[in-house]
């Protein structure tokens, strides 16, 4: 499948990525994570019966980890959804030293490619900052990004408001968001940028994307894309 434009591109001063689905493969840590999660409240009387199919869970990547909870275990209560939040923390920065957890194909290299041609890179997010920035670190590409910015962290209720806030903070006028989630589109076109939708992820397929400036099937299709843009 080739690459998808829909918009002509301008070359931008900055590319903001989305973390989960866009740069590294969750579910290569998610998923061990998420079982054990439910294993713990168990443990601690906190939840009873099945665990909830991982599908869900995955289906819900990309949103806040307070919607996330409501839509895996809407009949819980608002403590035993802290709890989700403590106990997933904890087993996800566990899992990075434990599990062998994965980026997309290409990332590492690709990155270093566009800050070599003066890009500036940074994450936005809608998850936690010690899971954000873990995952940078434990994929040794953390230093490559001028900021990492998380939902978490900034205390954000939108992803649109964490990309403005990221935008203003670094003086950035010229972007574009790259993401694999309804939530990445919204963010980039509702602060005037260019969006770069990634469709190889598997989870933002669809309508999830639709409004993209362009669609790419693998990571390493962003170096063509940038390199043929035109100067603006």
């Amino acid at each position: 499948m080739e690459t998808t434009t829909t918009n002509r591109l301008y070359k931008p001063e900055a590319m903001i990525f989305d973390m989960d689905g866009t740069l590294f493969k969750t579910e290569t840590l998610l998923i061990p994570a998420y079982h054990e999660l439910f294993d713990r409240l168990r443990e601690e009387n906190l939840y009873e019966g099945e665990t909830p199919p991982e599908e869900l869970m995955l289906s819900c990547l990309g949103m806040l980890l307070e919607d996330i909870w409501r839509k895996v275990i809407p009949d819980s209560s608002e403590a035993v959804r802290r709890r989700a939040d403590e106990l997933l923390l904890e087993l996800e920065l566990a899992g990075l030293k434990e599990y062998a957890t994965e980026l997309y194909p290409g990332v590492k290299d690709t990155l270093e490619a566009l800050s070599e041609r003066g890009v500036r890179l940074f994450v936005a997010s809608n998850g936690l900052e010690h899971y954000v920035k873990g995952v940078a670190e434990a994929h040794g590409i953390h230093h490559l990004f001028e900021g990492i910015y998380s939902a978490g962290e900034y205390l954000t209720a939108s992803k649109v408001e964490l990309v403005r806030l990221l935008l203003d903070n670094h003086g950035i006028h010229s972007a574009w968001m790259v993401g694999d989630r309804s939530s990445d589109v919204e963010a980039g076109k509702k602060n005037g940028q260019a969006v770069v939708g990634c469709a190889y992820a598997g989870f933002g397929q669809g309508p999830e994307l639709t409004g993209s400036d362009v669609l790419i099937t693998s990571f390493k299709e962003l170096i063509r894309l940038y390199d043929q843009a035109e100067k603006s």
